[in-house]
């Protein structure tokens, strides 16, 4: 078995929910999930899903972020929607999905905490999806701390998917910056030191993070000033990150030689990409990788059994 941890899907009634409440201007509407009938038509992604019978996934709401898309006060409904159709999968096919992930009204952050209780709850959801950007929010603001300590009691990790809009988050090079920038965020703020047991899973191993690690230990510092965080690549070191680079299997060496195979999980993206998906090309990255067998079941398997507690 291999589990996906980072696969999308836009549930029909979530997605004509948000259709019918979209308030963002028409340049800001992500077209790639329009045009990607798998994103939608549960009978397509089980097409593309039988050509890999030893996958199964573990279920993100895609883009758009409805914090970019409704108002507020729509945030809160649809985000309850979206996580019972999320609920419904997983219970309708276990043998597909093993788990999804709780979309949250990232808007009202009172709402977002009650629905994390009835996600984690009632639902039995594996944990939270944040984005880069929320409402115009890093991942820094301290109005987010509640949800850590939230996500730390249920034992449970946040999924960071990158978003900036239309005029920094184009996806070829901006999505990484995103990424990596959160995570810097993060670290910066001391989000890690605060919540040591805050489990987070990033997208596309980690981005430019443990391409940079030199830099960040000598610049870093010094725009903290002297002894605020005197080890920040251990904080880094704690994050979690998926296999979704597209079948480069250096660029996932470089994620192994600085956060270890104990961080990293098996995600493909899917089923975005050409033919929907690049799930045969991140599964022989993974092969390829020069590390123990036992390694490479720990990136396909073991990592994610644990962090989401899923009983197979």
């Amino acid at each position: 078995m291999k589990i996906d941890i980072f696969s999308h899907i836009l549930p029909k009634k979530y997605r004509d929910g948000v259709e019918k409440k979209f308030v963002a201007p028409p340049s800001e509407r992500s077209t790639v999930e329009s045009e990607n009938r798998a994103i939608t038509d549960l009978d397509v992604r089980f097409r593309v899903m039988d050509r890999y019978p030893e996958v199964v996934q573990v279920l993100t709401v895609s883009l758009p972020p409805l914090e970019a898309s409704v108002k507020p006060r729509d945030a809160v409904g649809l985000a309850k929607t979206a996580n019972d159709e999320l609920a419904e999968l997983t219970v309708k096919y276990p043998d597909r999905f093993v788990g999804a992930v709780a979309s949250l009204p990232l808007s009202n952050v009172n709402a977002a905490l009650k629905e994390i209780d009835r996600a984690c709850i009632d639902l039995k959801l594996k944990g939270i999806q944040m984005f880069t950007n929320n409402y115009g929010d890093t991942l820094d603001n301290p109005k987010f701390k509640p949800i850590y300590e939230k996500m730390v009691h249920y034992d449970l990790p946040i999924w960071i998917h990158p978003w900036a809009g239309k005029e920094r988050g184009e996806p070829v090079f901006g999505w990484p910056y995103e990424t990596a920038a959160a995570m810097l965020e993060l670290v910066a703020a001391g989000t890690l030191n605060d919540f040591p047991d805050l489990k987070i899973i990033t997208h596309h191993s980690g981005s430019m993070i443990s391409f940079f690690p030199y830099r960040i230990q000598w610049m870093l510092p010094d725009r903290l000033g002297p002894g605020v965080l005197p080890n920040p690549l251990d904080h880094f070191r704690k994050l979690y990150n998926d296999t979704a680079v597209y079948g480069n299997t250096p660029a996932l060496m470089c994620a192994y030689s600085f956060f270890g195979a104990d961080r990293l999980l098996f995600g493909t993206d899917a089923p975005l990409g050409p033919q929907y998906g690049l799930t045969a090309e991140t599964i022989a990255s993974v092969e390829r990788m020069d590390i123990t067998e036992k390694e490479k079941e720990q990136i396909f398997k073991q990592n994610a059994v644990g962090l989401l507690n899923i009983a197979l």
